[in-house]
């Protein structure tokens, strides 16, 4: 049986027509802080990039505060301290354990000799 399949096209995609105010106040969301673009698309119905393309047209009309702050960078002080300051959670922290085969774990500190290591692991998995 030959089925006869219409291809033409019977509904036309029409535009969307926007009202400004929706479209500042669909912007303003969109620059909110934490926002996601794509959710506030969604949440409104409009696609992502003509949400980019009204924010790069509503930029200059923008209050000041309604735009996102640019990434601020924050000073840092690097303070070397003994090794007796160490506190457990740190400690914890230079310990790897690593599980072979399922039969042998091997715990392993920071200051372990690497070729050393590599001996014990290729002995425990019969190497």
């Amino acid at each position: 049986m030959n089925e006869v399949v219409d291809t033409s096209l019977t509904v036309r995609r029409r535009n969307r027509s926007w009202p400004e105010t929706l479209k500042r106040e669909i912007v303003a969301a969109s620059l909110a802080p934490g926002a996601s673009v794509s959710t506030v698309a969604r949440q409104y119905e409009v696609n992502a990039n003509q949400l980019f393309q009204w924010r790069k047209l509503y930029r200059d009309d923008l209050p000041s505060g309604a735009m996102v702050a640019p990434p601020m960078l924050i000073p840092v002080a690097v303070v070397t301290g003994s090794e007796n300051s160490a506190t457990p959670q740190s400690r914890a922290a230079d310990l790897i354990e690593i599980e072979v085969g399922g039969a042998y774990r091997v715990r392993v500190g920071a200051a372990v000799d690497g070729t050393a290591l590599r001996r014990v692991l290729d002995v425990l998995e019969g190497r």
